[in-house]
């Protein structure tokens, strides 16, 4: 089976293909169907990753599945949360994951609390008018560290610390990362959803 991935996030896409493995399916970024980005105006993950997986299913003409994820700061009261890919934005400095980075430990600088969130939110559909959209979802807590530490992953991953591993998630090898990480989370469950919904025999 062949499904439009509604991203033209590279990095996103290795990952999730990595993650689909077991259900032989071809993830295939938008960009390549000529699938354009869709409006995402919505405040929750669940809602922008529905417009998002809608829009690539209208264009392409196949399944298409989508992830909303973002940072969740305690101190900040759950933002920048949907805003996570532009956050850096707000603070005068262009769009970038190290720009995201920075301006989140300048933002930061003098807060004691430091928890916070990855949540990751997939919906996969059939068809644009699909009733029953499957949706997963997927959380790790940790905490922001004062400085980027690793070299792995992209995002929030350098200063995203989880205690329990003693690592921010940009030091952990991939298959690691992958297995406990917010968007490896919500994959285990829509692999088996897909399997059940879309794959089993009648």
């Amino acid at each position: 089976m062949r499904i439009v991935l509604a991203s033209n996030n590279l990095g996103k896409l290795a990952e999730l293909q990595s993650m689909f493995s077991p259900l032989g399916v071809d993830l295939v970024v938008q960009s390549e169907l000529g699938v354009p980005e869709a409006e995402e105006p919505y405040r929750t993950f669940v809602e922008n990753a529905l417009t998002k997986a809608r829009n690539a299913s209208a264009y392409s003409g196949l399944p298409a599945i989508a992830d909303d994820a973002g940072l969740c700061v305690d101190a900040f009261e759950g933002l920048p949360g949907v805003d996570t890919a532009y956050y850096a934005t707000q603070y005068g400095y262009p769009k970038s994951d190290d720009n995201n980075v920075r301006a989140l430990l300048e933002q930061m600088q003098h807060v004691e609390n430091r928890r916070a969130a990855l949540v990751s939110t997939l919906v996969a559909v059939r068809s644009p008018d699909d009733p029953e959209p499957l949706i997963a979802a997927g959380r790790v807590a940790g905490e922001i560290t004062r400085k980027p530490l690793g070299a792995n992953g992209f995002g929030f991953d350098p200063v995203m610390w989880i205690p329990e591993l003693g690592r921010t998630f940009a030091q952990l090898p991939t298959d690691i990362k992958n297995r406990i990480s917010h968007r490896g989370r919500a994959a285990r469950v829509m692999v088996e959803l897909i399997r059940e919904r879309w794959l089993a025999p009648p």
